[in-house]
Order: structure tokens, then sequence, then C-alpha cells
């Protein structure tokens, strides 16, 4: 596992032991490929984060800061450990608590991008979109990777405008707005 581009490019991340699902090195790829410069002055939150690896490709691309929020102590320890090998620590915040708890208590937002990756084994997306939408900016930009079998909800106030599947992991990309409005792909 490794930041793909950016000012961290080529660097190798390490995963935390365990049963945690780090991103595939293509997965990634298209991920970002998809976001293009929506990353770029993007404020973020990587949601789930597990080893970090999404919210530091974001950091490495150009985005100003991220949020990273888990619970599990040897994914917060492989979270810190990647932001000081990329050398991005300074523009990261690490928040050792529970998603739905952190959602609940932080204050502002006005994130422009979120990235979610829950255990494949928690089917219920839902809470987590709607305690997230008020701390999106709008025109946010929502990606969720899951099981490609698990639906992803749209609650009101967020649109779907892409899918990709790769094997079991699908990735679904969601807008900040009416719940009648699609964005163009880009």
């Amino acid at each position: 596992m490794r930041v793909i581009a950016g000012s961290a490019g080529g660097l190798r991340l390490v995963a935390p032991p365990g049963a945690t699902r780090p991103i595939a090195d293509r997965v990634k790829e298209t991920l970002f490929a998809i976001l293009g410069e929506r990353v770029v002055g993007a404020r973020t939150c990587d949601l789930y984060a597990g080893s970090g690896a999404i919210g530091i490709e974001a950091l490495s691309r150009g985005a100003p800061s991220c949020d990273f929020v888990e619970h599990g102590r040897p994914a917060l320890a492989a979270i810190r450990d990647n932001l000081a090998r990329t050398a991005l620590a300074d523009r990261g915040s690490v928040h050792g608590t529970d998603v739905l708890r952190f959602l609940d208590a932080v204050s502002g937002g006005g994130y422009d991008l979120a990235f979610l990756d829950p255990p494949y084994d928690q089917r219920d997306i839902l809470a987590p979109l709607e305690r997230l939408l008020p701390h999106l900016a709008p025109g946010a930009t929502v990606v969720v990777k899951h099981f490609w079998r698990t639906p992803i909800p749209e609650p009101s106030g967020l649109a779907r405008w892409r899918d990709r599947r790769f094997g079991e992991t699908a990735i679904t990309f969601l807008a900040a707005g009416a719940a009648d409005h699609r964005v163009e792909e880009p």
C-alpha cells in the first residue's frame, strides 16, 4: 500500500494488524481519478479511516486538511505513523472515537469531501450519512467504499452520481444538494 500521487507520491504506508481492509492501490487510483480537481483545496474527513490511506492520498494531492476518525487503537497508531512518514501530520487531525460520536460532537464542519469506509459487516450506513449532512459544505462530495452487495441509501440532501465496482469492493459517489439533483460526471 502506497501513496499514489502528489507531494507524498510513492511513499509506502503501513496497515494496522487485524481486521481492517486496506484500500487496494487500483481502487484508490480510480477513486482519485474520478474526483480529479475536487480534491485540491477540499476540507476533508476520512471516517472509519483504518490506515488513513484515503485521507492521506487526499492531503498528498492538495487537500489542506483532513480529520481522520477511527476507534481501533492499532489503526490509530497506523494513521499517526503514516502521517509522520509522509510529512503530512501538520495537516491531519486524528480523532480516536466512534464515527457517530464524532459527528454528534464536532462543531462546524464545512467538509468539501468526505470518505466513509465502514466495516463490511456494518450494513446500516444511513445513520452516519444523515449525521454527516449538517457538516457538509454546499456541493460537497461523499465517497462510500463498501461491499458491493450492501445498498447505499440516498438520504434527503444527497444524490448518487456514480458507482464503481472492483470485485467485492464498490465505491459510491454522492453529491450534497437537493435529493433530485444529479451531478454531471467529469
